[in-house]
């Protein structure tokens, strides 16, 4: 089981196939796991790896990965473990694809390092849209697993902490200004998402401040789904 450590952090990451490389950051909430992968429409890891180095990654304290949690740790902390990772493995110029919690940390990614992040798939991101209790609700379930653990590694104080520099903003895309998002000229393709974690309002948005983002309304059903992946494919292949 492949390992990337950094001090008291373990990140356990997949690697699959050889091309371009383009890091997955996995839906979940809090949870975000390389095995989530499995709950959409289309897999990714699958999907990619016939023409692309495919990297996929579990979040700290979230499949195999484990960290302490401390005050002040924010969205910022997942961005340092992401570019670490691809440090490591000596990639300076990378794709990414993200579900679900991934839009928010696509945007941060960009947001600290423009240069190396050559496009973005953004599938279905969480976003605000009078639903900031189930974000709360979805962390806190997250936060007592950690603390039964009664480790030395997570403490009330720091849990708390993380909770409200995650989720208790007012930003409509939880970790950057729509001022910054309005200047990002990363290329994007928004997947829309349509349920309340994941509003179809959240995408419209992204979409619509990006310079150079284009939509997808339909790729979770039917004939939608292959026609979606084959965007996906266009997209990364005019992109690379």
């Amino acid at each position: 089981m492949p390992t990337f450590t950094r001090g008291e952090i373990k990140i356990h990451f997949e690697e699959y196939g050889e091309g371009d490389p383009i890091l997955l950051i996995a839906p979940g909430g809090m949870r975000s796991a390389i095995s989530m992968w499995h709950h959409g429409p289309w897999n990714p890891i699958d999907a990619l790896q016939g023409q692309y180095r495919v990297i996929a990654m579990d979040q700290r304290n979230a499949g195999d990965s484990v960290a302490p949690v401390a005050v002040g740790d924010n969205w910022d902390t997942y961005t340092a473990d992401q570019l670490a990772l691809m440090d490591h493995l000596g990639i300076d110029q990378f794709h990414v694809a993200g579900m679900c919690i991934g839009g928010p940390y696509i945007l941060n990614l960009i947001k600290h390092a423009p240069e190396r992040v050559t496009s973005a798939l953004v599938l279905q991101t969480i976003g605000r849209d009078e639903n900031r209790d189930i974000f709360f609700a979805m962390y806190d379930m997250w936060a007592e697993d950690l603390l039964a653990a009664k480790s030395d590694n997570f403490s009330p104080e720091a849990m708390a902490s993380l909770r409200h520099a995650m989720f208790d903003n007012e930003l409509p895309l939880f970790c950057v200004e729509d001022a910054f998002v309005s200047q990002c000229q990363t290329p994007m393709l928004v997947f829309a998402g349509n349920d309340i974690y994941h509003p179809n309002s959240s995408s419209k948005h992204l979409a619509a401040l990006a310079p150079n983002a284009q939509l997808i309304e339909n790729w979770k059903e039917g004939a939608g789904v292959a026609q979606g992946l084959d965007r996906a494919l266009q997209f990364l292949q005019s992109n690379g």
